[in-house]
């Protein structure tokens, strides 16, 4: 009797984990839904941000550059946080803060209240970030590559249709007035609270410490981890690069309208989507490592000829976006691999040092548009399509610089016999 009721209890116990476990998984992945819908709209509400608060494009490179600063921040922060009230707090927190920063961009009335805006907008994607990594990683210990790929086509579902419906709700009509995009990234943003009921409903233990754990410049002083770091640094300047200017791109180098620029970059975040969906066990199969080389090599060359095409070559950078909707999950799927038993550690360590490389990226960006327009100034319009051709094209370049880490990264952990 007294052994049957060890089972029952048993039994009741690994119904609650896997009830838990599902609710969990649902919060992780509503939630990576919620982050692309939210950062999906930034690509068509840039050029009416612009043209309503005269932004030059140099300003516009500040304020991506600024936004990366907050990113950087958040990482920076909120590992010590976790520590104090668990990583389940920061991730409900990260929904609250979300939902906030888009009523601060929608009341933006000027370009210093909108970089501060943008500031607030990616501490809390910073927040989201890390939190989502540190959950992920922790509840897929088998399959990781897929799972954690999978988890992340829930990202790119969200971003496929943002740019429609942000261009929708901007154009949309309340009696006399149009919506326009303050209002759009009200409504928008409005979606963040979603998430929140499975985040608070969900159970997470709290992770044992590991007085092994090395410290945050013993994890630099790893092969491995910096190549890490260099990966994921220009995998995300090439990912948030395209999600930033690709309609600008388009718009200003190619002559499409704004819609016909939006529908670009939903296709762009279809091919994102699907490649996560599709080619997340492709990774575990043939190889983590392999997989970002991959990946990395076909969306750098891919963005690079479609720039040296011109207009005809729109349809390349669309195909970039199934190569660049790799790099993330798989590095974040690699740390998990190579680095288990500090996770939350090597998941900071990584995002905080990607995010200060992404800053003088994202500035860079802007200032190799400005620069070259400046240069061609006497050539009017097409002296834009220049300009704008060499930003993209920087970004292309960043991708391939991803794969040449990555070649590194493989050669290193060969001769360790650790692939992955």
């Amino acid at each position: 009797m007294l052994v049957r009721l060890k089972k029952g209890e048993l039994t009741i116990e690994r119904k609650v984990k896997n009830r838990n476990r599902l609710i969990l998984t649902f919060a992780v992945f509503a939630a990576f839904a919620v982050f692309g819908f939210t950062d999906g709209a930034r690509g068509p509400a840039i050029p009416r941000i612009q043209a309503e608060l005269g932004v030059t494009e140099l300003q516009l490179g500040l304020l991506l550059a600024v936004s990366s600063a907050g990113y950087l921040s958040a990482c920076y922060y909120t590992a010590a946080i976790a520590k104090k009230t668990g990583v389940k707090a920061c991730l409900v927190a990260a929904l609250l803060l979300l939902t906030a920063s888009g009523a601060l961009i929608c009341f933006s009335s000027d370009f210093t209240r909108l970089v501060i805006s943008f500031f607030v907008l990616n501490s809390a994607y910073g927040v989201l970030e890390i939190s989502l990594g540190v959950i992920a990683a922790t509840l897929f210990t088998k399959r990781t590559g897929t799972m954690l790929n999978l988890a992340h086509f829930f990202y790119g579902a969200g971003a496929v249709v943002s740019p429609l419906v942000t261009t929708g709700l901007m154009a949309a009509r309340f009696g006399s007035n149009v919506l326009g995009w303050r209002y759009a990234y009200l409504v928008i943003f409005s979606f963040a609270l979603l998430p929140l009921i499975p985040t608070v409903i969900g159970r997470l233990g709290r992770q044992a410490p590991d007085e092994k754990k090395s410290g945050y410049l013993a994890f630099l002083k790893q092969k491995a981890g910096l190549m890490t770091i260099m990966i994921m640094a220009f995998g995300l300047t090439c990912e948030n690069g395209s999600s930033a200017w690709l309609v600008n791109y388009l718009e200003k180098a190619c002559g499409y309208t704004g819609e016909q620029a939006a529908l670009r970059l939903t296709l762009f975040y279809v091919c994102f989507t699907l490649a996560r969906l599709l080619l997340g066990p492709v990774t575990d199969k043939f190889g983590l490592i392999n997989s970002l080389a991959a990946a990395a090599a076909f969306s750098g060359a891919a963005i690079v000829a479609g720039v040296l095409c011109g207009r005809a070559g729109s349809v390349l950078l669309v195909l970039s976006g199934a190569g660049i909707a790799l790099i993330f999950p798989t590095v974040m799927a690699v740390i998990a691999k190579l680095f288990l038993k500090e996770i939350d550690r090597a998941v900071t360590v990584v995002m905080t040092v990607t995010g200060t490389i992404m800053i003088p990226a994202s500035l860079l960006t802007g200032m190799i548009i400005q620069r070259t327009r400046e240069f061609f100034s006497h050539e009017g319009t097409s002296g834009v399509m220049k300009a704008y051709s060499a930003g993209y094209l920087f970004i292309g370049l960043c991708c391939l610089g991803a794969f040449v880490f990555a070649l590194l990264l493989r050669r290193e952990q060969k001769k360790l016999g650790r692939l992955v």
